[in-house]
């Protein structure tokens, strides 16, 4: 995938209508902080676009990238932000909620976990819930920088095995840094467009 031009193209809070997108999406979860912004960027070659913040908890919209065109990268709010109160939590839980339940075009959920740490309650939460929704979530774990190569394999176990990850599932290690984990996901994301074409010819 060769990703030309990004337009930041929907902003939705927790009153707004979602948009009924015509082109195929993706979404991206994670709780704060785990690096969503910095994947995002990556995968769009922009340094800021979707925007990184040092204060955990900063993103509390849905933001629909429209990308070359082709489709939509759907950024979701980070959950578990601890200083958060718990109605901003829960109107955020049903944003997310609503969007996985309602969007037509939705096709796949990244979710992101840090590969440094064993994932949470609220990581675990996150996984059965995109499950229970009919989605089989690919799995980026985030910050592959910041651990040792050596670490790596025992690491990615840890994730599949605090998650209880359904059999077949994809877990990419990512490194924003580097790049490292890009390529797979844009075959991945090459591989959702062909099959919608294919959808898109037979009906």
């Amino acid at each position: 995938m060769v990703i030309k031009n990004v337009n930041l193209e929907t902003v939705c809070g927790i009153t707004s209508k979602l948009p009924q997108n015509e082109r195929l999406e993706v979404a991206f979860a994670g709780k704060s902080n785990v690096g969503k912004s910095s994947l995002i960027n990556a995968l769009m070659n922009r340094k800021s676009l979707a925007r990184t913040s040092s204060q955990p908890g900063k993103t509390q919209t849905i933001n629909f990238y429209n990308i070359n065109g082709e489709l939509y990268f759907v950024d979701l709010p980070g959950y578990g932000y601890a200083r958060a109160n718990e109605s901003v939590k829960a109107q955020w839980g049903k944003m997310i909620e609503n969007y996985l339940y309602r969007s037509r075009k939705l096709r796949a959920v990244f979710l992101l976990i840090d590969i440094r740490h064993k994932p949470s309650d609220n990581d675990r939460n996150m996984y059965d819930w995109i499950v229970n929704h009919g989605f089989h979530p690919i799995v980026i774990a985030t910050k592959l920088d910041k651990i040792n190569r050596s670490q790596t394999a025992k690491q990615i176990r840890l994730i599949r095995e605090t998650l209880q990850v359904r059999p077949g599932t994809v877990l990419i290690p990512f490194s924003a840094q580097t790049k490292q984990g890009r390529d797979e996901i844009y075959d991945i994301l090459d591989s959702l467009l062909e099959q919608e074409g294919e959808h898109e010819s037979i009906g």
